[in-house]
Parts: structure tokens; C-alpha cells; sequence
């Protein structure tokens, strides 16, 4: 196998669960965030540093890499964890969501997807075996099907459609892996199959049930963050998290503020991605134990405390909030990396404190305590689930 994954503990008063995923470049710990590595690298940090922080698994983007560098390139370095110098479990997705943002610049069929490349508007056809070719030849750990994303709102006829579809590329995927040679460290990548359907609880219901019928080693819950309003987006992941299996990995895309962490860790998710904590840090926005702080602002141009008091990262323990505002007024590139860093590790450390109260039974109390703290972050209708 692949991967394997043991649920160690679920707790009574919320679906909140710890777990341990086994790949074959080690072990996730779950609840685990995945930081984004788009294209082979999250933006201005190295390997090093992100292992510092305690990062275990990183995401790549199968699109991005397929335009740049290729996978000729990627494939004669050894596979993507020697060409970027990663050691640990890699994820790639599918690229399905990046394509389909290219608004009039691409054609779906049922065979696939005909699209322009955002970089020099040649013309490129994938469909799910060669996406799914590619990520095996890539030798991630954790590969995504290749699926449909519409953007919000969601028409019922439309969406159907496209969930169908989905689907039915998910099954090409699958049949794809199966016949492929390539493996990685004799075991072939482990193929997550990715829920669709909008915001239509039927069919996400479909969806789901023909998927799990299909057996994938698991499942991503996709096509949410698009547009829709926050309430909506948490009403549709409340109803679909129960159609995941209880004993396989369940992984969110592309949804990540620390509140929704919380929150959709206590509905009983396991893995996360999202770009905030990055691009946020790379624009001068901290993620602490207080709320969001926008090191930009004039209040903080004499302020030599730490960008977070509660924080123990390298930031946090060496330089100031008036330090840091005075690199972002510079321009120095070291603004950027340092509070990407302190975000990072406030997202690793979120994740950590997690699995510790669920393993004590007290997840529940952790919850309502970072909620109140966050409290005019929270945006949620269900923070109380």
C-alpha cells in the first residue's frame, strides 16, 4: 500500500479525531496543515526552515509544474522530492481548480480539458490519465484526481453535470494508477479522489456514494471557497464530512483561516491547504494568538514587543513589530520571509495544540477559548458545531 491511516482517537462530544498516515516518505500526523509549494517551493522559506517549524507534508501543483519547469525536467531530476530538495510527504494536486480559473481560455470535453497557458498562451490538452501520469511520474506520495471546479453560484443542471463528470474522471484516474509501472519506493502514489457538487446537498450525496463505492485510499472535499458566502460553505461541509469514510484520510481544499481550521477540525476533517498563511505573511499580515495584526499600520512603528508574545518562532523570539514594519516600508525581502515563517509555524502550532486537547478530551474547551479570542475574526454561523 501506498499509504496507510489508523484513527487513534475520536472524541464523543465532537467529531473531532487524531490520526497517524503512513507514506512512503513518513509519517503525517493528523490533524496536519499542508502549507502550498505551488511550483516546487513555499514562497521564500527553504527546506530547512520548514522542517524547523515542524511542517510535515508539502503541496505541489501538478498545472504549474507541467508549464514549468515540465515534466522532463522534474522526471530527470529523480522526481519532485530531489528536485526541490524535500524529503518528506509531497501532495500534488491535479491543477483542475487552476485551469478552470482561466476563464475563456479553456474547453472542457468529456475526454478533457483544452486550455492556454497563462504564461504563453500555447495550447495544451490534459485529461485525467495524463493528469494522473504526470503526478505518478512526479513521484508524489499523495496524488488528486482530476476534477471539475464551477465557479459560485452553483446552477443545479450545471453543477450536475459537471459532479457527473467529475466522477466519471475520477474512475479514469483510478484505472489509470492501476496499470501504471511507476512506483515510488515500490509503492504506487495513493490516489485521493475529490467530492464535488456545489452547494446541493444531493448532489454532493451522489457524489460521495458513487466515490466511496469506487474504494479511493481518500478523500478531498473541493469546490468550496469559490465565491459562496461563508454560511453556505460551512452548511456544505457540515452534510458532506459524514459521507467520508470513518477510516480513510479526509482532506479539505483549498480552506484555511485558523477559525476554519478549528471548526472544521471539530466537524472530523484531517488535512488542510490553503495559500493564506503565505500570501498574507508575504503582504504584512500576522497570524496570532490575539487575531490578525497588519504590520503595516503607524500603531506599530514604535512598538518593540514581538509580533506575538504566545509565539516561540524565530521571528517572534528575535525581532520586533516595529522592526518588521520597518522592512515592509523598505521593501526588504526579509519582511516577507519572516512573517511567512511566523505564520507557518502559528499554523503548525494550531495543528499541534489540536492534536494534543483531542488526545486529552478537552478539544471542545480548546475551541470555544480560540474562538473567543478570535472573536472578531469569526465569520461562521456554526462555530458552535
Amino acid at each position: 500500500m501506498a499509504i496507510s491511516f489508523q484513527v487513534s482517537k475520536t472524541l464523543k462530544d465532537t467529531q473531532a479525531r487524531v490520526g497517524r498516515l503512513q507514506t512512503p516518505h513518513g509519517v503525517i500526523r493528523t490533524p496536519a496543515f499542508i502549507p502550498v509549494g505551488t511550483q516546487a517551493t513555499v514562497k521564500t522559506l527553504t527546506p530547512e526552515e520548514l522542517k524547523d517549524i515542524g511542517v510535515q507534508i508539502i503541496l505541489g501543483n501538478t498545472y504549474h509544474l507541467y508549464l514549468r519547469p515540465g515534466e522532463d525536467l522534474i522526471k530527470s531530476a529523480g522526481g519532485l522530492h530531489q528536485f526541490m530538495h524535500w524529503d518528506r510527504p509531497i501532495l500534488t494536486d491535479s491543477g483542475g481548480y487552476q485551469i478552470f480559473s482561466l476563464e475563456g481560455l479553456n474547453k472542457v470535453s468529456e475526454e478533457g480539458i483544452k486550455f492556454q497557458s497563462h504564461l504563453d498562451g500555447s495550447t495544451h490538452f490534459l485529461t485525467p490519465e495524463r493528469v494522473t501520469q504526470l503526478q505518478i511520474e512526479m513521484k508524489a506520495d499523495i496524488i488528486m484526481t482530476l476534477d471539475e471546479c464551477i465557479p459560485y453560484p452553483f446552477e443545479y443542471k450545471q453543477t450536475k453535470k459537471s459532479m457527473e463528470r467529475t466522477n466519471r474522471w475520477a474512475e479514469r484516474c483510478k484505472k489509470t494508477i492501476q496499470n501504471s509501472k511507476f512506483k515510488i519506493q515500490n509503492s504506487k502514489p495513493a490516489l485521493f479522489a475529490i467530492i464535488q457538487g456545489g452547494t446541493h446537498q444531493a448532489l454532493r450525496k451522489e457524489a460521495a456514494k458513487k466515490l466511496v463505492e469506487l474504494d479511493f485510499p481518500g478523500y478531498a472535499l473541493g469546490g468550496l471557497s469559490v465565491g459562496e458566502p461563508k454560511e453556505i460553505m460551512w452548511e456544505v461541509i457540515s452534510y458532506t464530512t459524514p459521507l467520508m469514510p470513518e477510516n480513510k484520510p479526509r482532506y479539505l481544499m483549498g480552506t484555511g483561516t485558523p477559525v476554519d481550521l478549528v471548526l472544521a477540525v471539530g466537524l472530523g476533517l484531517d488535512m488542510f491547504d490553503c495559500i493564506l498563511p503565505t500570501r498574507l505573511g508575504r503582504a504584512g499580515t500576522a497570524f496570532t494568538s490575539q487575531g490578525k495584526v497588519v504590520i503595516k499600520n503607524a500603531e506599530y512603528s514604535k512598538d518593540f514587543t514581538p509580533l506575538d508574545p504566545e509565539c516561540s518562532c524565530y521571528t517572534c523570539k528575535n525581532y520586533s513589530r516595529a522592526y518588521l514594519r520597518h522592512l515592509f516600508k523598505a521593501e526588504e525581502i526579509l519582511a516577507q520571509r519572516l512573517v511567512s515563517l511566523h505564520n507557518l509555524y502559528f499554523y503548525n502550532k494550531l495543528m499541534e495544540d489540536m492534536r494534543k486537547r483531542i488526545k486529552e478530551g478537552s478539544f471542545n474547551q480548546f475551541k470555544k477559548d480560540f474562538l473567543r479570542k478570535w472573536e472578531n475574526q469569526r465569520r461562521s454561523p456554526n462555530a458552535e458545531l
